[in-house]
């Protein structure tokens, strides 16, 4: 059975694709936060995904026409986003490393309840720390939902890469934020 997208704000995205300003400024209202963090935990900088949010939407509003509705806007617009954010980290020469002749030890952590009850600033600030294809990789697997073939085709690696990359963030994030709790 097919997916069926019903886009609720099809009405403003007929008025931007007629060029009205102020529908468009509606949808920025709309969707910038969300996109906004999506660049955020890609590229870790915040300057950098203030310009990338701006880059995509206006992006998206030039290419309006093109959008055919087959998902919601705020889907299209979010795969904008990380592609421009992806794109942006391979203009600043993010390695993606391939890690399938590397043995990786196995992830021997308790999970303990109250372990995995760190605030988000925490988590946030951790996750800024690991190497960029660490972080992509856990990002888009965990936040925006893409399975290791999507990610493999996104970053243009295999899907291996994708899943080692994935376990060694894990197994980092983890360490930092152990690091972090044992500072208290």
């Amino acid at each position: 059975m097919e997916a069926v997208y019903i886009d609720k704000h099809v009405s403003l995205v007929d008025e931007c694709r007629k060029g009205n300003r102020k529908a468009q400024f509606e949808i920025y209202k709309l969707y910038a936060k969300a996109m906004y963090n999506a660049a955020l935990r890609i590229v870790s900088d915040e300057a950098e995904a203030e310009d990338i949010l701006q880059e995509a939407f206006l992006d998206a509003f030039i290419r309006i026409d093109s959008f055919r509705a087959e998902t919601t806007f705020g889907l299209w617009l979010k795969q904008i986003v990380i592609n421009k954010s992806i794109n942006h980290l391979r203009t600043r020469k993010a390695e993606f490393v391939s890690l399938e002749t590397i043995d990786i030890a196995e992830e021997n952590i308790e999970h303990n309840k109250e372990d995995l009850e760190f605030k988000v600033t925490q988590v946030r600030d951790a996750m800024s720390k690991l190497p960029d294809g660490y972080r992509v990789v856990l990002t888009l697997y965990l936040f925006e939902g893409y399975d290791h073939e999507e990610i493999a085709h996104i970053l243009k690696i295999s899907e291996n890469t994708s899943r080692s990359q994935y376990l060694r963030a894990k197994i980092k994030l983890n360490s930092l934020l152990e690091k972090e709790r044992s500072m208290r």
